[in-house]
């Protein structure tokens, strides 16, 4: 049964609503992924949007129309073998979703699960739902672990991470990386790239979470969900309105505080 875990005090009024579905969020939630929602809250918040986060997971609907923005997070093989089963009746709305230009974050597993198929570490080949175009390979006795940095050409941003990953992701010719690496593996430490990014599809191997060192994507995903409903010409307060001084701030104790304003 889907059910809400996560909504914004209802003491406070709000200027728009922000529905989130954190798909399988109950088993889908590897190395502190669900921090992602977290930070799309705390963004989405400071932008005057009031959220609420549903997890939909085993036999439960997936209706694309009740929701605005997707985070889909990473497991272990044997939890996505299990989400594998489930997905493919989650297959149509996801792909409606996609088409209407909705915002999905998806990371490791999830990333791998909307695309054609991936192979396990040991060798078994699970289908993934096929609403995008990538393949994930295994690899024999290895794994991309450790700090990776890559660049966004498009948005012109850097962004921060780290990745743990077995698997070796190749786009098909519609995707693009979600950047080109400057260190690190990235998907496959063959063509350069790092992740996804198909229409308002956002995919990553970045774990920690990606978003709570990369306030920047954050922004970006959110306004984007929060244009697609309102309307493109929706004015929002800038990210540096909002977050870049406030997070300055925040993490700067009053001694550090004085001294940074001599």
């Amino acid at each position: 049964m889907v059910y809400t875990s996560l909504q914004s005090p209802h003491s406070k009024d709000y200027q728009f609503d922000l529905s989130i579905a954190h798909l399988y969020g109950n088993l889908m939630n590897t190395y502190g992924d669900n921090g992602n929602i977290l930070m799309l809250k705390y963004v989405a918040e400071k932008l005057g949007a009031r959220v609420t986060v549903d997890i939909v997971s085993l036999e439960d609907p997936f209706k694309a129309d009740d929701y605005d923005l997707v985070f889909f997070g990473g497991g272990q093989d044997y939890e996505q073998a299990i989400v594998a089963k489930d997905l493919p009746s989650k297959k149509e709305a996801i792909a409606e979703f996609i088409d209407k230009d909705k915002v999905i974050l998806a990371i490791c597993g999830g990333f791998q699960l909307l695309g054609q198929y991936y192979i396990q570490a040991n060798g078994e080949k699970i289908d993934g739902i096929g609403v995008m175009g990538h393949y994930t390979l295994n690899q024999n006795n290895n794994r991309y672990i450790g700090d990776i940095k890559i660049y966004n050409e498009e948005f012109d941003e850097t962004y921060y991470g780290f990745e743990n990953h077995q698997g070796r992701t190749f786009l098909s010719d519609d995707e693009k990386p979600l950047g080109k690496v400057v260190y690190g593996n990235g998907n496959n430490k063959e063509d350069g790239s790092e992740g996804v990014h198909y229409k308002n599809v956002f995919g990553s191997y970045f774990h920690g979470p990606i978003l709570s060192r990369n306030a920047n994507l954050a922004y970006h995903l959110v306004t984007t969900a929060l244009k697609n409903k309102y309307g493109h010409d929706l004015t929002l307060p800038t990210y540096q309105d909002i977050l870049s001084l406030e997070v300055a701030e925040e993490y700067l104790d009053v001694k550090s505080k004085a001294e940074f304003e001599k």
